[in-house]
């Protein structure tokens, strides 16, 4: 009993630790977004801002377009995760349903090209979006999220494909359904958690992005955010504390908003009771 109590009591101090390894840069992040320049240059920093301001966010949106910065990430994220979701789903259906050597090597391939380097991506992406016409262009760095996110989405789809009971699959050809209308009306109700959490990755990676954004947007009223951050450091390396991470700060909540509001559908257990044993 007592080990039992020992072990728990280890479990919970270790998952202490992790969270608060996690929250450390976020809340040390939100300190110095709110510190005047005073307390920044201070040789003892405290964690909370003694005399709070908001001169940071004024400086920020002040010396760098964040609004529209926000925006294009916010369209590029979207795009990204709508589009990614709608190639994925179909696609990780015949995936995971169908066998044989193509879907073997389908698969085989997802898997693969998660090894892909950045660098070896961007040059042929760039070739391509210039004889699109697509450099320097919110729907040219959708295209390419699309492309580096869409085998990571297939991967997970294709997982909770599977976890789909086949017999009502069956259940539904039995009554005179076709594969499309199998899919639309039966799988895809059931695989919304997959949907929904192919979505937020989809999101959260586009929205964080930073090389692609960097290679192919030049001017910035068509930068996305993580780009603009970049404005804050000097020639130098020096870098604008307090504006940086008034503007970091701001970056990062959409993404954490988004994943408060659906991360219950995540979780939940839409597959529970679907058929009875």
């Amino acid at each position: 009993m007592r080990t039992s109590t020992a072990a728990r009591a280890g479990q919970y101090a270790a998952l202490l630790a992790y969270l608060v390894f996690l929250a450390f840069p976020f809340l040390w992040l939100i300190s110095i977004a709110f510190k005047p320049p005073r307390e920044l240059a201070s040789l003892h920093p405290t964690w909370i801002p003694e005399n709070p301001t908001l001169d940071n966010f004024r400086q920020a949106f002040d010396e760098q377009p964040l609004l529209q910065a926000g925006l294009n990430s916010l369209l590029a994220a979207l795009g990204a995760a709508v589009i990614a979701v709608l190639i994925a789903t179909p696609t990780a259906y015949v995936m995971a349903r169908r066998r044989g050597r193509l879907a073997k090597a389908a698969t085989g391939w997802v898997v693969v090209s998660q090894a892909f380097p950045f660098v070896l991506l961007i040059i042929p992406l760039f070739l391509v979006l210039k004889n699109l016409g697509l450099i320097n262009s919110v729907p040219g760095l959708v295209m390419v999220y699309v492309v580096w996110s869409l085998p990571f989405a297939l991967w997970m789809l294709a997982g909770y494909v599977r976890a789909v009971p086949r017999e009502l699959e069956e259940a539904a050809a039995v009554d005179g359904a076709g594969r499309l209308r199998t899919l639309v009306s039966v799988t895809a109700p059931l695989l919304a958690p997959g949907i929904v959490a192919t979505a937020l990755f989809a999101f959260i990676t586009a929205w964080n992005e930073f090389f692609f954004a960097l290679v192919l947007l030049k001017t910035p009223e068509k930068q996305t955010l993580p780009v603009i951050l970049t404005h804050f450091i000097g020639a130098e390396g020096v870098a604008d504390l307090g504006p940086l991470a008034a503007a970091a700060f701001l970056a990062t909540l959409p993404s954490l908003v988004v994943f408060a509001l659906i991360q219950r559908r995540i979780t939940g257990g839409m597959l529970a009771g679907a058929v009875k044993s």
